[in-house]
């Protein structure tokens, strides 16, 4: 058992899963990663928009990170099926602090993602993708 608390605060899906735990920004995002590991994903973009925003516009913004993930196995597929589906990946992950300790850990849908290419083939692996991301989310409890 992790050594770390996580308090589920609220849940939600529409286009997006998501969960808000209360803990540590670093620790979460720690689990996270080694979740995603887990499910056979990597980590092949970082966005600190905090460090971004500030950087580019001067302003403060609070503690926002944006992930690009992969599943390497499920990304080959989907572009043997459709060449121009590069255009929806990576999937990304958002892991944000609300409010001092609360965070929210947001994945893209997969499926909802797929609903606009008609290719069967494609909604199946997002119907996979969607269970492994949603064990990462749902991993914290």
């Amino acid at each position: 058992m992790d050594p770390i608390i996580f308090k589920v605060i609220k849940n939600n899906m529409s286009y997006y899963i998501s969960k808000t735990v209360e803990g540590d920004f670093s620790a979460i995002e720690k689990r996270i990663v080694e979740k995603l590991q887990e499910e056979e994903f990597g980590v092949i973009s970082e966005i600190n928009m905090q460090n971004s925003l500030k950087e580019k516009l001067d302003v403060d913004f609070r503690k926002y990170k944006i992930l690009g993930v992969c599943n390497p196995a499920f990304a080959y597929e989907s572009l043997q099926s459709d060449d121009k589906i590069g255009t929806l990946l990576p999937c990304n992950i958002i892991i944000q602090e609300i409010e001092s300790g609360q965070i929210e850990i947001t994945s893209v849908d997969p499926e909802a993602s797929m609903r606009a290419v008609e290719n069967p083939d494609l909604q199946r692996i997002a119907s996979s993708v969607k269970e492994k991301l949603s064990r990462v989310i749902n991993s914290f409890y």
